[in-house]
């Protein structure tokens, strides 16, 4: 009963997912066709390099984020806690939301 009902579950939402791809893979034929109307196969070519360097700069933006976050948040908020375990009396479970809010704050104020 309960395998039937979660198979219809992900029936149904494969369903609505193929629907919104394809609604969207529409979308995106029709600017295709709209910059090759008004462009030619040039404008094309410049909007899939606009395209192409858009991603790859968001990617870099998420990629640096991330690394400041692992250098400036999870590392020094995991070590705080552990040295604050063995020096305080406190467990490093109970230490660790301190330091990690305290690292936040260091961190929003450095950016």
């Amino acid at each position: 009963m309960l395998e039937s009902h979660l198979t219809n579950l992900v029936q149904k939402f494969l369903e609505k997912a193929s629907a919104l791809f394809d609604e969207y893979l529409s979308c995106l034929s029709s600017v295709k066709e709209l910059i090759i109307e008004h462009f030619g196969h040039n404008g094309l070519i410049a909007a899939y390099i606009v395209l192409g360097v858009l991603i790859v700069v968001i990617i870099t933006r998420l990629v640096k984020i991330t690394f400041a976050a692992v250098k400036y948040l999870i590392i020094p908020s995991i070590a705080l806690a552990f040295v604050g375990s063995i020096v305080l009396p406190y467990s490093f479970i109970v230490l660790l939301p301190v330091t990690v809010t305290a690292c936040s704050l260091i961190l929003l104020f450095r950016g």
